[in-house]
């Protein structure tokens, strides 16, 4: 039932059709009048600050607010899920929002956008704890040149699916993309290799209670599927024993039981059939050829994909704004 066992390190690796996923969990303190960090930057490789440390978080590439300001993609889609905290995204279209405590932002890079996502650290009476995790799924190359797309998948819309077993003990899933027997995720972007329910893709979020046991149901034999153990104590994965911080890929096609040890664990689950095209990456940009590269490198240069029409590369949103999106043709969700 299991093909291979890798650590988990940054980035976590990924099967086809899924290219990048990291994972940011973040201490930050409280925020000062900025929504950076009431706290000193002193000895951090500001721009460039990756490393863990005693403190607990991280700026990334931003200066004054932690995260990443505006950078170009192009050729795949991320998916964002946040499940602590808040993150102010603006992009090149004109499209922006804060989303945090369980919201997914959907963004489909396509032909090419510009986007920042920085994490505001709004509480100034109280820390600001993060956790997210950053999915890229690739894009076939009949959908490489797509328009850019965005949308939010709103917390409340995200179904979990509650489970017990014969002890009464629970396991949730979060379904952000797919489907457990007949509950299905919110729909995907529409250009999204997930969009077709053939190509099987699942994004799972997997929660489970001390004791508790269940079963992965199968799919079909052609699926890629990687379960990411990324916190707990100890677990049992068709019947191998294993700790935390370990990406178990398996056979899509047999169900596999999975037995929590003796506190809460918590899984990420990635599915998909693989799109099985070839991938040419550099940073950001991702083709089919290295000639495609070079094209996204000089549609960059001649259009920047739009230009940026905020006022910083590091843009956040006022700290009293509440969670929203704002979409290119100027419509607007607002949630409290």
């Amino acid at each position: 039932m299991i093909k291979s066992i890798k650590p988990l390190g940054f980035p976590w690796q990924t099967q086809d059709p899924f290219l990048f996923c990291v994972h940011h969990q973040d201490a930050y303190p409280k925020g000062n009048d900025v929504m950076g960090p009431a706290a000193s930057l002193a000895g951090r490789s500001i721009g460039q600050d990756f490393a863990p440390n005693k403190q607990g978080w991280r700026m990334y590439h931003g200066e004054q607010v932690p995260g990443f300001p505006a950078h170009p993609h192009c050729g795949f889609e991320t998916v964002t899920i946040t499940t602590k905290g808040v993150i102010d995204h603006s992009d090149s279209l004109g499209a922006a929002g804060r989303f945090g405590f369980g919201d997914v932002q959907w963004m489909t890079a396509g032909k090419g956008v510009q986007h920042c996502e920085m994490f505001p650290l709004i509480n100034q009476d109280k820390d600001n704890p993060l956790e997210l995790f950053q999915i890229w799924l690739n894009l076939p190359k009949s959908k490489k040149k797509t328009d850019p797309y965005f949308a939010m998948l709103w917390s409340d819309t995200i179904p979990e699916v509650v489970l017990k077993d014969l002890n009464n003990k629970t396991t949730r899933v979060k379904i952000i993309a797919g489907k457990i027997n007949e509950t299905s995720a919110p729909a995907p972007a529409p250009n999204s290799w997930a969009a077709d329910p053939e190509h099987e893709v699942a994004i799972w979020t997997i929660r489970m209670e001390p004791g508790a046991v269940w079963t992965l149901p199968a799919a079909s034999a052609e699926a890629n599927r990687t379960l990411y153990f990324y916190e707990g104590n100890s677990m049992d994965i068709a019947g191998r024993s294993f700790s935390t911080h370990q990406a178990i890929e398996l056979y899509a096609d047999k169900p596999v039981e999975l037995k929590n040890g003796s506190t809460d664990s918590y899984l990420l689950l990635l599915q998909g059939k693989p799109i099985n095209e070839p991938v040419v990456q550099h940073g950001p940009f991702v083709g089919n050829t290295q000639a495609d590269i070079q094209e996204a490198f000089r549609e960059y240069q001649q259009t920047q994909f739009g230009g940026w029409p905020w006022p910083s590369y590091e843009h956040v949103h006022p700290r009293e704004r509440g969670r929203f999106a704002l979409y290119p043709d100027g419509k607007e969700e607002v949630r409290q």
